[in-house]
């Protein structure tokens, strides 16, 4: 008997499942190295911190301790930075305003701050504000007039450096001077001042019926002609010629009135400076010494490169700060384990909510020049290098753990600065 045929069907089916099976094997030995490299690959170090981007480059760099905080920092409390550079600038002919207020910073909710700029000649057209006034020169010279309640006349000029304050409700008016005019800061006890709510004289009178005007006035109607040509939202700001000499301002103005015996304008730039020494220093003024600001006090503070405003806290208001020149950071921590560092530069705006421990450093390698603003009658502050050297040393050892050499060396003076 013949065998049977030899069939190549069994020996194709045997070939497929054995390639089947070490396509397998390949298949599942490559993904095991591969799940193997994918886990060493996790395992190894990464930069968590790195940022592929987009980036504005420009900001990380004048923002530093936002794109590369230090570890200290902790949550998210609020923020506490903006800046007058960012704020859209009202320009007529005479000069321009900005403002940071509750609606740009909403930390700050009891300070508000006006930017001005007037050239020579040009007038902040006269007015007043629901708000007190406080202000420093930081350019350039300005005429001032104010009358007082009782009918006082206060005629004056400022300089870079000098202050001016006018309570709630005084009449004011400020004209720049040659040769350049002048820049100043102005700021005001209420978080929610804003420049677009003061009262203008010549919005007042073009919005009374021209009959009653003229009747407080004991004029023909018709003298109200010019008011024609007057903008339907008033003044404002507007150019004018460079006044003349201070005093014949002043006598023309008096001849109608009298010398107002409280000075609305402190000369701050010829005063001792209450702290100083190498880091820096600062001058203090509120109504201790200058009686017309009764309700916003000022320290004025300088840093010398890697100086530092030491840690401390404000226990009578919160604070709102303004930036006048150089680099420096700030760290406010908010309790509860939440921390956050901030860097500034000119022309920027800081806040620290009353009581809250801080510090400003100087990072740059120039002074850091800058304000601190309060809602208050006094300036006070608590060092914490004070506080800790005078209490029983154990109980602050106790606390931080540190050791006696370390507690004793620590500065025991509120200086307000140290040294880098």
């Amino acid at each position: 008997m013949l065998p049977k045929p030899f069939s190549i069907r069994p020996a194709r089916s045997l070939l497929k499942n054995l390639f089947s099976r070490r396509n397998f094997l390949r298949v599942s030995t490559a993904a095991a190295a591969g799940a193997l490299a994918a886990t060493r690959a996790t395992a190894q170090p990464q930069d968590s911190a790195s940022d592929p981007g987009p980036n504005n480059r420009v900001l990380q760099q004048l923002f530093p301790s936002a794109n590369a905080p230090p570890p200290t920092d902790h949550a998210l409390p609020p923020n506490f930075w903006s800046s007058f550079s960012m704020m859209h600038r009202r320009v007529q002919e005479g000069g321009w305003s900005r403002q940071v207020n509750v609606e740009d910073l909403p930390i700050s909710k009891d300070i508000a701050g006006v930017n001005m700029r007037l050239t020579a000649g040009g007038i902040r057209e006269l007015h007043w504000h629901e708000a007190d006034e406080w202000a420093l020169m930081l350019h350039g010279s300005c005429r001032l007039t104010a009358v007082d309640a009782d009918g006082g006349v206060f005629v004056d000029d400022v300089h870079a450096g000098d202050l001016w304050y006018f309570p709630t409700g005084i009449p004011h008016s400020l004209q720049g001077l040659g040769p350049d005019g002048c820049e100043f800061l102005l700021v005001f006890d209420d978080g929610k001042f804003s420049e677009d709510n003061t009262t203008l004289l010549t919005d007042w009178m073009i919005h009374t019926p021209p009959e009653v005007v003229a009747k407080n006035w004991s004029v023909a109607q018709t003298a109200l002609d010019p008011f024609k040509t007057i903008p339907r939202d008033g003044r404002y700001i507007f150019q004018a010629p460079v006044p003349g000499g201070l005093e014949q301002d002043r006598s023309a103005a008096i001849n109608s009135g009298q010398r107002n015996a409280e000075h609305f304008t402190f000369p701050m730039q010829p005063m001792q400076p209450q702290k100083s020494d190498r880091s820096g220093e600062v001058r203090i003024v509120d109504s201790s010494n200058f009686a017309a600001a009764k309700n916003i006090a000022m320290a004025h503070v300088t840093i010398k490169p890697g100086g530092m405003r030491e840690l401390h806290w404000h226990p009578n208001a919160n604070e709102w700060q303004y930036y006048i020149a150089g680099r420096g950071r700030m760290t406010v921590f908010f309790n509860k384990s939440a921390a956050r560092t901030i860097d500034f530069n000119p022309g920027d705006v800081g806040y620290v909510p009353q009581t809250l421990g801080h510090y400003i450093e100087n990072t740059g390698d120039s002074d850091l020049v800058f304000l601190e603003m309060f809602k208050a009658p006094r300036y006070q502050d608590i060092s914490l290098n004070q506080w800790l050297t005078h209490l029983p040393p154990q109980l602050v050892l106790q606390h931080l753990s540190i050791s006696p050499e370390t507690l004793q060396a620590i500065p025991k003076a509120n200086a307000a600065l140290v040294p880098g």
